[in-house]
């Protein structure tokens, strides 16, 4: 899709983090605090992404997951941005930036799926 198209379908903030990888101001996104039992899926695509069950408090300010759904669901990708070495966390369907990935969580993976919520719509499982 274009630009244009994306415009029209994302709100503002959505648009530029999902299509400009900007980021959210930290505790300030509408799944920080989410508790739900459901599926966080891609806001521009709809896309499954990540689980409840995998969702933990980090602390950090964002939605933090162990693992993505399925490991498909993500594309990882090297970011030297901003004069720092990080892994960027990509919708694989769509292309989208949803966050980052970094190697401090407690999973059994080691990781922390850093994600923005403007990201992300959630769908709670009744």
């Amino acid at each position: 899709m274009t630009d244009e198209h994306w415009r029209e379908k994302l709100d503002p903030e959505s648009f530029a983090v999902l299509r400009e990888a900007a980021t959210e101001p930290a505790f300030t996104g509408a799944y920080n605090d989410e508790k739900g039992v459901g599926m966080f899926r891609c806001k521009g695509c709809d896309a499954e992404l990540f689980s409840s069950d995998t969702k933990f408090d980090s602390g950090s300010g964002w939605p933090s997951f162990t693992d993505p759904v399925v490991s498909s669901a993500v594309t990882l990708v090297d970011d030297n941005s901003h004069g720092m070495r990080r892994t960027e966390a990509v919708c694989a369907s769509c292309g989208g930036h949803l966050g980052h990935v970094f190697d401090d969580g407690p999973g059994a993976s080691g990781q922390r799926w850093c994600i923005n919520s403007a990201a992300l719509d959630f769908e709670v499982r009744e």
